[in-house]
């Protein structure tokens, strides 16, 4: 009699769709959150070519999404990276790489929690329900959103899902209106400041070095982070061997298209010359700043409320994917704990729960330790959980050439080798660029890599030291290996 009910504790119910699945990895990378605040990092190195960078960094994505398309049509487990590498690289390569996604997802949470309460604060302050703010409003509102997300999160995927996907859904189709309204007017000449349509936004202004276009790659790149989301679904998908792949590319693919094409209407429209630039690169909210100057000021408020809907669901796949994580890891390691098993709803509650309590304390650290404020949590997660990703992506790419090519388990043509080897050399140079120099003491950012590398190396170091659990992860590993 336990027997049974111990599977039903540690399996998750298949009940999703590719829709569905579709809706984490969207949410995730959170495009109209992204649309109107990432773009300005690169224009701040290579000016009008920011649509250029985005492009480039679309085509950089395409190559890690390859990756995981054929890892997900081998393996099908809530664990991502943590069975890709696990699986392909031994035990303690895949504890590494998915306690090190956990952990990016972690600080997202917190990155999108804090960016909820930046746009819902200013929303309620726009329609004046909460004037003259305190300092802290933020962190409450942001508060509220992570709680919020938490709810969501144990209750069954698929409301979640339907959720995110319809969030997102409305603040991308609102950002896309306003794009054509602004495209339109620029090429029948009636466009504000006398913008116009060029393509010069896909050239390098003159003296621009190299170097300064790779940097506006990485920060483009960064704005995809999170299209992998759905192969923390693996158990949930109807058909997960189709549908997780077809959601990941799927996603991919339209992030490529959408950041470029929507940065390249926004610096048209900002102007391509060194004022449009430095305006450009001021912009607290680009699409809210073209939808009042190109419809009215009431758009503009609407896409201060859709930034922080979006930013909400973002928090909400946070959470989703890193309780899964931790969800997948420890019904592994330790076989009957409550963090590996499910709740009433088939979802992993207490998982979830663990998940939302360390973000609230990693934002109470950064407030009194720190004395950040919300804006402050916002970028140092953002560049913390984003250089722990990038290790776990070079992990899951290099087990994805030993199981493809060095152990043969999947039957793919050779030229292609050539793919994950780009991704590889890709993602050490995005690593490289955001290290070094290395941020002078005394500033934040010098701590930055301390704590990501950090947290990887001490995953390493108690791999390594305790070789009962390694052994044990092994075991889980195979088994799924063979069930493959």
């Amino acid at each position: 009699m336990t027997a049974p009910v111990s599977e039903k504790k540690t399996t998750l119910r298949r009940s999703l769709s590719v829709w569905q699945a579709v809706g984490i990895s969207v949410a995730l990378m959170a495009p109209s959150m992204a649309a109107n605040i990432n773009p300005q990092g690169t224009a701040g190195l290579v000016g009008r070519a920011t649509p250029l960078a985005f492009f480039l960094a679309a085509v950089a994505v395409l190559l890690i999404a390859y990756v995981f398309v054929r890892l997900c049509q081998y393996y099908r487990h809530a664990g991502s990276v943590y069975v890709f590498a696990g699986a392909t690289l031994g035990a303690r390569a895949g504890a590494v790489a998915g306690l090190g996604l956990m952990g990016t997802y972690v600080f997202y949470a917190l990155v999108t929690a804090s960016a909820a309460g930046i746009f819902g604060s200013s929303f309620l302050d726009i329609i004046g329900v909460w004037n003259h703010q305190p300092a802290w409003a933020g962190f409450l509102v942001g508060a509220v959103a992570l709680g919020l997300s938490l709810f969501f999160a144990v209750v069954p995927a698929r409301r979640a899902t339907s959720i995110l996907l319809s969030v997102e859904g409305i603040t991308v189709a609102l950002i896309l209106v306003i794009a054509v309204v602004v495209l339109v007017r620029m090429l029948g000449g009636s466009a504000p400041n006398d913008a116009h349509f060029t393509m010069s936004v896909f050239s390098v202004p003159s003296g621009t070095p190299v170097s300064d276009l790779g940097l506006g790659i990485v920060f483009g790149l960064l704005s995809f982070a999170g299209f992998e989301a759905a192969a923390t679904l693996g158990e949930e998908a109807e058909q997960p061997q189709r549908d997780i792949p077809r959601a990941i590319l799927g996603t991919a693919i339209f992030g490529g298209v959408y950041f470029t094409v929507v940065t390249a209407i926004e610096m048209m429209a900002f102007k391509p010359d060194a004022a449009g630039v430095k305006a450009f690169i001021a912009s607290p909210a680009l699409m809210g700043d073209l939808g009042t100057s190109y419809v009215g000021s009431w758009v503009g408020d609407l896409i201060t409320l859709g930034a922080a809907v979006s930013a909400f669901g973002c928090c909400l796949a946070c959470v989703v994917g890193a309780s899964r994580l931790l969800f997948a890891i420890v019904r592994d390691a330790v076989p009957g704990h409550p963090l590996g098993r499910t709740g009433s709803n088939a979802t992993p509650a207490i998982a979830a729960i663990v998940v939302t309590v360390v973000v609230a304390l990693i934002a109470l650290v950064c407030a009194v330790l720190f004395h950040a404020e919300v804006f402050d949590t916002f970028l140092w997660s953002g560049t913390i959980g984003t250089l722990i990703l990038l290790v776990a992506y070079v992990l899951a790419t290099v087990g994805c050439i030993k199981l493809i090519w060095v152990d043969k388990k999947m039957d793919v043509p050779g030229w292609q080798i050539v793919i994950p080897l780009l991704a590889l050399v890709m993602l050490g140079y995005t690593i490289w660029r955001n290290v070094l120099p290395y941020p002078a003491s005394g500033q934040p950012a010098f701590w930055f890599p301390i704590v990501a590398f950090g947290w990887v190396i001490l995953v390493a170091v108690v791999m390594f030291a305790a070789p009962g659990l390694a052994k044990r992860l092994t075991a889980g590993l195979r088994a799924l290996d063979d069930a493959g």
